[in-house]
């Protein structure tokens, strides 16, 4: 669906069912130049099984407009701006990467909207190489390359694929295409507030790592779920593109941890 956010179109996508603000809504926030689209598996099954779903764009990314944010704390107060645009009141966050960096911050302003909050192959902090950021100034389609590289388990750099007749590195390099690399990357290295926000949650939380995640090392995601006082999951065998790597096992990450409630 798309909706107006701040004098801009923004799109959410709603896993194949209309938007309902009245049942509890999951909002499910990509990683840096990604988009909704690597939350397809995980966003149909809740949008099927009595949730709502709020998948949003980031502006200037894909099908929203606008332009892109170049902070988390900018990407947290507009993610409440979209929110309240939907006319949502209570959501449970999830965000990958970048997106949970922008889901603490979120949180923060939300408050007890914030019923829950899940972190997947991320950590309080995300410094990024020099080199990446400068390549993503200057070809940003290489820097994606590189960064999907980086981003792929072993077995997905030998053409490994959980979702039969499809490549998920080709998917990433689609989405990534047109999207704003660069700001995103100087937005993670720039945010330094991870681990004052992740100390002050109060609702329930989780912490889902990838075992071969080389972007946000698991020794980093360790430390976010020491500071958020729980014990962090581990799905084996997947790097840190965990939504689209491993599609399947992070659902049933997602839906434990929700389910629990």
């Amino acid at each position: 669906m798309y909706i107006d956010v701040n004098g801009e179109s923004t799109f959410i996508a709603t896993g194949g069912k209309p938007f309902d603000s009245d049942l509890p809504t999951v909002v499910m926030l990509h990683g840096s130049s990604l988009d909704h689209r690597c939350w397809a598996l995980q966003s149909r099954w809740f949008a099927f099984h009595g949730y709502s779903v709020f998948a949003p764009d980031l502006p200037g990314h894909s099908l929203s407009q606008g332009e892109a944010l170049t902070s988390i704390e900018a990407m947290g107060a507009w993610l409440v701006d979209a929110l309240d645009a939907a006319g949502v009141e209570k959501v449970h966050l999830m965000g990958h990467s970048q997106g949970f960096l922008v889901a603490l911050e979120a949180a923060s302003i939300l408050g007890q909207r914030a019923q829950s909050i899940l972190a997947l192959a991320t950590a309080a902090a995300i410094p990024v190489n020099p080199a990446l950021v400068e390549t993503a100034h200057t070809d940003a389609s290489k820097a994606a390359d590189m960064m999907l590289q980086w981003g792929f388990g072993n077995g997905h750099q030998y053409g490994l694929s959980s979702v039969p007749g499809m490549q998920p590195i080709g998917i990433g390099q689609r989405i990534m295409a047109g999207n704003p690399l660069a700001t995103d990357l100087e937005a993670c290295n720039n945010y330094h507030n991870g681990n004052e926000r992740a100390a002050s949650l109060t609702c329930p939380r989780h912490v889902v790592l990838a075992e071969q995640d080389r972007m946000t090392p698991l020794k980093q995601g360790l430390k976010l779920a020491q500071t958020m006082g729980v014990e962090a999951q581990i799905i084996n065998g997947t790097g840190h593109m965990l939504p689209m790597e491993s599609p399947r096992h992070s659902l049933q990450a997602m839906r434990a941890f929700i389910q629990s409630l």
